[in-house]
C-alpha cells in the first residue's frame, strides 16, 4: 500500500511532466513562425557639441544629437505567443582605434498588436558619445531599427526592421550645447 505522500508525489510528477512537454511544444511551434517587418529610418539632422560629463565636470567631451524619423509596420511579429516587442534605434560605427561600436539612441516597448505601427519623429533618448571623447576620425555611422521579440514561452528572437541606406558622417563639433 502506498502512502498519501507517495501518491501526491506521483500525481505532481506526472502533472509537471505533462506541463513541461506542453510548454516545449508551444516553444517549438512558435519558433518556426517567420515574420518580415517593414520599416524606414531617416536621420534628419546630426549635430555634435562640446560639453562636460556629469560625473567628471573637468573632462571635456563631445556629445552627438540625432533627430530622426521612424516608420515601421511590426504587426507581422505579433502572434499568439508574442508577449511584447522591444524596439530600439542603434547607431553602428567604427571609432578611430578601429573598434566597432553599437550605441542605442532610442527605445520603445510595444505590448499590443494595435500599437505595432510606428510613426515617430524625435531625438535621441540616451546620450550619444564615444569613449575616445571625440567624434573626429570616426567612420560614418549606419542607423538601424532593431527589435527583440519576447514570447510568453520560448526563446527571444532578434531582428532588424530598417536601416539607413547610406552611412551618415559626423560634423565638426560646435562650441556650446545650447
Amino acid at each position: 500500500m502506498h502512502s498519501i505522500y507517495s501518491r501526491v508525489n506521483a500525481v505532481s510528477g506526472l502533472w509537471s511532466t505533462c506541463l513541461m512537454v506542453l510548454l516545449g511544444a508551444i516553444a517549438l511551434s512558435s519558433m518556426f513562425l517567420s515574420a518580415d517587418p517593414k520599416g524606414d529610418v531617416s536621420v534628419t539632422s546630426l549635430k555634435v557639441f562640446h560639453g562636460k560629463a556629469k560625473r567628471y565636470p573637468y573632462k571635456k567631451q563631445e556629445f552627438g544629437f540625432v533627430n530622426f524619423n521612424i516608420t515601421a509596420d511590426l504587426t507581422p511579429l505579433f502572434n499568439w505567443n508574442t508577449k511584447q516587442l522591444f524596439l530600439y534605434l542603434e547607431a553602428e560605427y567604427t571609432n578611430a582605434q578601429g573598434v566597432k561600436n553599437d550605441v542605442v539612441l532610442w527605445d520603445r516597448i510595444v505590448r499590443r498588436k494595435e500599437d505595432a505601427v510606428i510613426n515617430f519623429s524625435g531625438k535621441n533618448k540616451y546620450k550619444f558619445r564615444d569613449l575616445s571623447k571625440t567624434f573626429k576620425n570616426v567612420a560614418p555611422a549606419h542607423y538601424a531599427l532593431k527589435y527583440n521579440v519576447m514570447p510568453y514561452v520560448g526563446m527571444l528572437t532578434y531582428g532588424e526592421a530598417a536601416r539607413t541606406a547610406e552611412p551618415i558622417g559626423f560634423p565638426e563639433a560646435q562650441e556650446s550645447m545650447s
